[in-house]
């Protein structure tokens, strides 16, 4: 051994410091910025947790009632940060609790490392006491997973872990520690991962494509922008914006999107898919030219692909080369972070108004507002709507809030009717439609974003997927206010049942607790509301108050979300009714 290889191989043994895998996890968090982790301890993960007993006072753990809410929390966390989110769990049970919340963070693009304990190296495939192989069920949800079975694989695997869940498309990690591999001892160093050899996030963008792009946007005479999460994924809000407004395009969002740019703006035309807006539903089959930025043609935005923009040349910008042609075949491609592809673009794009496209979206809007939107806002029956209650909502907050949503009707309407005057700011679950979502995902926004107001909107039948973590808000004080909009039905399965099935309500009817007192029994502040003449000051109530308060508001029970398209149609066959 060299004189020079003596040198660094003592550089080295000074820097690093002899610690147990348990303590070199808590470590690498540290190092990696994380602040808060949520989780449930058990037997083969409680060394970690003994070694977090003692770094307390550097990393808030939060104690949720459910592995899967560690990880919808995780993900409310991330979404709301931009940060990673993380989650931990022990072996069995406990880490297969986290694949619902995985997937859904895989396929929503959320940033997430999860940990999991497992049995000793030597015992593994042996069926031990909650052994399961998590990898193997992980990989199909997972963007990377890892099994550690060394305590000397501890640092290297969490910073490719950490880098691979925030580069590029982000997505959820899985590391899976052999609990031998967390009492074991070892030189613990830590370099944070910048680089992966054969792994490329963010493919480089093809100038010459760009130009393509910028050509067909400059000669289109009905172009429309369709927008999703990407764009605030890539932080490219400000960028979305200045095109919009230097081109004078019409511009219309997924769910995920929603909020990257404010509700108000004049060129925000509204939500495209199965329920969105009228107007560019009805107008992607009449565009010449369909500009998609940070979305994936998801079935639910295109509805019937045979029938979907066949009219319109595509431009495609996307981070993820696997999602470009997959459903809708571009004939432009512009590969790249999309910040970074839309300041390429700006420069060679040509001022524009586009006043009579324009002119079509408005005229739409007011068919829409005549057939649908009076009557969900500014209803003359008895009874009250949910949309009533998102517009008080609207007024309580000021479009300032934070709007966390859950799977169903109640979703479908939040995201329709709600104000968002900032980015980051509507968080559901997209891809998987996962009920139970909200109340955790709340729990960790409000983590995220304590000076922000957090409003989780729930049905009655997601609440009850995951009740349990009003625990988790007992326990922690986390001031979220979460309002239940009680229909007494699973109210987009009996929709679906109404108009397609005669009728026929199979197991959908609920018959539900007294939330209120639940709420009550949790030492949170609640209220029901189920007459008009309440709603208001219930409303301002809820928002007014520094601690957390629940909700419920009754609301009809056979109300259906329209404008609708039927599965399968096409965009052009939207239903007003």
């Amino acid at each position: 051994m060299g004189t020079k290889t003596l040198i660094k191989t003592q550089e080295a043994l000074e820097r690093s410091v002899r610690i147990s895998g348990a303590e070199a996890v808590i470590r690498c968090l540290l190092a990696e910025g994380v602040d808060t982790i949520y989780g449930y301890p058990g037997g083969a993960i409680m060394p970690v947790y003994d070694e977090l007993y003692k770094y307390q006072d550097k990393l808030h753990h939060v104690l949720t009632r459910h592995e899967q809410g560690a990880t919808h929390s995780a993900q409310g966390y991330a979404r709301v940060t931009g940060k990673v989110g993380v989650a931990i769990a022990t072996s069995g049970p406990g880490a297969t609790n986290l694949v619902t919340g995985i997937a859904d963070a895989q396929i929503d693009s959320t940033p997430m490392v999860c940990i999991t304990g497992q049995v000793p190296r030597h015992l593994l495939g042996s069926d031990a006491f909650q052994e399961t192989d998590i990898v193997g069920i992980s990989t199909p949800v997972t963007k990377w997973n890892y099994q550690i079975t060394r305590a000397e694989e501890i640092p290297e695997v969490f910073a490719k872990a950490f880098y691979i869940a925030k580069s590029g498309r982000p997505g959820p990690v899985l590391i899976d520690i052999t609990k031998n591999a967390q009492f074991d001892e070892f030189d613990f160093e830590y370099k944070k991962c910048t680089a992966i050899r054969s792994y490329k996030p963010a493919p480089k963008p093809a100038m010459f494509k760009i130009e393509e792009a910028a050509e067909a946007i400059n000669e289109a005479k009905k172009p429309l922008i369709v927008w999703g999460q990407g764009i605030i994924l890539g932080e490219a809000e400000e960028e979305l914006k200045t095109l919009i407004e230097k081109a004078g395009i019409p511009a219309a969002w997924t769910i995920l999107g929603l909020s990257a740019l404010p509700t108000e703006h004049p060129l925000n035309v509204g939500m495209v898919g199965m329920h969105g807006n009228y107007g560019p539903n009805v107008l992607t089959n009449e565009c010449d030219v369909l500009i998609a930025l940070g979305m994936r043609f998801d079935d639910r935005v295109t509805g019937n692909l045979d029938t979907y923009a066949k009219q319109a040349t595509v431009l495609h910008f996307e981070i993820d080369p696997a999602e470009v042609d997959k459903n809708v075949k571009a004939d432009v491609v512009v590969l790249g972070d999309v910040k970074e592809t839309l300041q390429l673009l700006l420069p060679l794009i040509k001022e524009n108004a586009h006043q009579a496209w324009h002119e079509e979206f408005k005229k739409r809007d007011a068919i829409e507002f005549d057939k649908v939107i009076k009557n969900d806002l500014y209803p003359e029956k008895e009874g009250l709507t949910m949309g009533e209650v998102i517009k008080e909502i609207n007024n309580a907050s000021g479009g300032d809030a934070v709007i966390v949503s859950d799977v169903g009707q109640h979703q479908m309407i939040a995201c329709r009717y709600a104000k968002f005057n900032h980015s980051k700011s509507n968080l559901t679950s997209g891809g998987l439609g996962t009920m139970g979502f909200a109340l955790p995902a709340a729990i960790g926004a409000k983590m995220g974003a304590p000076e922000r107001e957090v409003v989780a909107i729930i049905g009655d039948g997601s609440y009850q997927m995951t009740i349990q973590e009003l625990g988790t808000i007992f326990q922690t004080k986390v001031p979220v206010k979460v309002v239940v909009l009680n229909n007494d039905f699973l109210g987009m399965v009996r929709q679906w049942q109404q108009l397609f099935f005669d009728k026929r309500y199979a197991s959908t009817e609920l018959t539900n607790p007294d939330f209120v007192t639940i709420a009550k029994g949790y030492h949170i502040e609640a209220k029901r509301v189920s007459k008009r003449n309440e709603l208001a000051s219930a409303v301002q109530e809820m928002i007014a108050s520094k601690d957390a308060y629940f909700l419920e508001v009754c609301v009809e029970k056979e109300d259906n979300v329209f404008p609708m398209i039927p599965s399968g149609a096409s965009v052009s066959d939207i239903r007003l009714s």
